[in-house]
């Protein structure tokens, strides 16, 4: 009985020592968001300077209950912000702020402008750009789970938005594809 009750206790020891060596949440706006003077073209070159896949922006603004979710669950979680800051450039825009942004065709809008003139109709919204400036694929809507939204990286990043729906590319991925 001893002997039982002691190897129990090394086991949940053990178990604590693990689930303690999960990292501790960082600030999203320090470590998932990279520092914006407002001009999407030279971060867009920063981008390429630096040998990342592209620039992605986000959409949002403070009050938005979906954009304080994904603050408070994935984009402070290290692994999120460590894959999506050594893949891309990641821009917050506030849809409601007055900040000047120089867009990809050189136009200066406030960013409450900018985002009716970019047609974001809800938050968070995801754009993701090419090295050329393209944009690639828009994500509307929060992803709640740390490993959902680095698969949305991964699915840019592998190219696979070329052939198949983010849909279909999550659907999948827990089958080996």
């Amino acid at each position: 009985m001893r002997r039982t009750l002691t190897r129990l206790l090394l086991l949940v020891a053990g178990l604590a020592l693990l689930a303690g060596a999960q990292a501790a949440p960082r600030d999203p706006d320090t470590y998932f968001f990279n520092a914006f003077l407002g001009d999407l073209r030279e971060e867009l070159a920063q981008a390429r300077a630096s040998g990342r896949k592209g620039l992605l922006v986000m959409y949002h603004f403070e009050e938005c209950p979906s954009c304080q979710r994904m603050r408070a669950q994935v984009l402070n979680q290290p692994e999120v912000q460590d894959w999506f800051r050594r893949e891309f450039i990641v821009i917050p825009i506030d849809i409601r702020g007055a900040q000047p942004i120089t867009g990809l065709d050189g136009k200066t809008l406030a960013e409450r402008d900018y985002g009716r003139a970019m047609a974001i109709r809800g938050t968070p919204t995801f754009d993701f750009y090419a090295l050329d400036g393209t944009r690639v694929y828009r994500h509307v809507g929060g992803l709640f789970a740390p490993a959902d939204f680095l698969l949305l990286g991964q699915y840019i990043v592998s190219g696979a938005y070329q052939g198949r729906t983010f849909k279909e590319y999550r659907h999948n991925a827990g089958k080996g594809s």
